[in-house]
C-alpha cells in the first residue's frame, strides 16, 4: 500500500472570533473533508467550491513524528 504525505489543518493558525483549537489531520481529502465540516458546523460557512479551495490552500504537511503520525 503506498502512503501518501499526510496533512494538517490547524484552525489556532487563523484567527475567529472562537478562538478555535481543533487541529485535524490525515490524507488530504480526509482533512479537507473534516476542515469543511468543521467550518460549516462551528464557524457557520456556507459550502462551496471557494471554501473548499481556500481551505485546500491552509492545509499543511504534517511533520514527521508528529503525534499520531506513526500510529496507523
Amino acid at each position: 500500500m503506498a502512503t501518501s504525505k499526510r496533512k494538517i489543518f490547524d484552525c489556532r493558525n487563523y484567527p475567529s472570533e472562537k478562538n478555535c483549537s481543533v487541529a485535524i489531520s490525515g490524507t488530504e481529502e480526509e482533512v479537507l473533508d473534516e476542515a469543511v465540516h468543521h467550518a460549516m458546523t462551528k464557524h457557520g460557512k456556507q459550502n462551496n467550491p471557494h471554501l473548499r479551495e481556500q481551505l485546500r490552500t491552509m492545509l499543511e504537511d504534517e511533520k514527521e513524528g508528529a503525534w499520531g503520525a506513526d500510529e496507523l
